[in-house]
This record gives structure tokens, C-alpha cells and sequence, in this order.
């Protein structure tokens, strides 16, 4: 099984950057596409973007730009950069993963449990 674990949440003004990280562990795995997404309260979760492993990206129209992702494989961690952050940007931040067992090669998809981002205007 792999375990995502995302992190950097937290409370912004309007116009500052977050960093989020995602960070996938557990045993014999390769970790194949990480998407990262979001959901406001009141509304359905939104796909931001996804990354592959060769370090891949597209983007859904939710970062309007601001967003970007990245990756180091090395570290099996997954990164959202966001900037100029605005109030309809508070949600909860999600990542989700298709990795490899290398013992099985099942390809299990897992979710993080999320980061709060709340921006204060």
C-alpha cells in the first residue's frame, strides 16, 4: 500500500505563496502521476493539475496560471506552488497518486487526506 501525506496548508493573506508538498511512503512502490485538487466548502472537489513521472504537467482552468507543480522522484514528494493567492482560493488541497508495486505490479490509486489553504482578503 502507499500512503500520501500532504503538507504546507495554512493561513495566507491575499497575494502571498504557498508551497504545498505531497509526500508518498510505503514499501516496493514507483510512483507514477500525482494530480493535486481541491474542494471549497459547499462545493465538489476540482482537479488543479497533474504531473507525470517524467515531470509532465496540465492543468485544469482553477490555477488560472498561479499554480505550478513539480517533482523529485528521489524524495517521492509532489509540490504545488502557488502564488498570488486570492480568498476564493480557501479550500482543502488534495493530492492522489497512481503508483507501481514492483512485487505485484498492482497499480493502486491513493489519496492524501488533505491540507487546509485558507486566504484572508
Amino acid at each position: 500500500q502507499v500512503q500520501l501525506v500532504e503538507s504546507g496548508g495554512g493561513l495566507v493573506q491575499s497575494g502571498e505563496s504557498l508551497r504545498l508538498s505531497c509526500v508518498a511512503s510505503g514499501n516496493s512502490f514507483i510512483l507514477g502521476a500525482v494530480g493535486w485538487h481541491r474542494q471549497a466548502p459547499g462545493r465538489q472537489r476540482e482537479l488543479i493539475g497533474r504531473i507525470t513521472r517524467d515531470g509532465s504537467t496540465n492543468f485544469a482552468d482553477s490555477g488560472d496560471g498561479r499554480f505550478t507543480i513539480s517533482r523529485d522522484n528521489a524524495k517521492n514528494t509532489v509540490y504545488l506552488e502557488m502564488n498570488s493567492l486570492k480568498p476564493e482560493d480557501t479550500a482543502v488541497y488534495y493530492c492522489d497518486a497512481f503508483s507501481r508495486i514492483t512485487t505485484t505490479n498492482k497499480v493502486p490509486h491513493n489519496w492524501g487526506q488533505g491540507t487546509q489553504v485558507t486566504v484572508s482578503s
